[in-house]
């Protein structure tokens, strides 16, 4: 099996309504409990906003921390699942459902290597 990330693409300007949150939430639950059942879900999560992000990289002979996203966009990662599936198009097929359970758009990206080159030893 290999590793895909479902990278949730968010637009800027915080969360929707309650009432229009709930039934989002609740249907990538969903989806999230159908990834489990299939084995398919190894994690995901949701990301606070990209104002809280902080940003590190090596500068001036030392490390630099800035504040805020490392890119300005009007849209950022929102949340991400990490899943098992045996190629693409099967990856592809659950990016669909998250897709629909969201109404966002879904970047799939494969890992390189297979998951024993990032899994830790407590993973296996």
């Amino acid at each position: 099996m290999k590793h895909f990330l479902l990278s949730i693409q968010q637009p800027d300007g915080g969360a929707p309504a309650p009432e229009i949150l709930e039934p989002i939430m609740r249907d990538v639950a969903a989806v999230n409990q159908e990834m489990m059942a299939a084995g398919a879900w190894v994690l995901a999560g949701g990301l606070h906003e990209p104002g809280a992000a902080a940003v590190v990289r090596p500068g001036d002979g030392g490390i630099v921390v800035t504040d805020g996203p490392y890119a300005e966009g009007r849209e950022h990662v929102g949340g991400l699942s990490i899943i098992r599936a045996p190629d693409r198009e099967a990856a592809l097929e659950w990016a669909r459902k998250l897709a629909r359970a969201t109404t966002l758009p879904v970047e799939v990206r494969e890992f390189q290597g297979g998951p024993q080159d990032h899994l830790g030893p407590q993973d296996g």
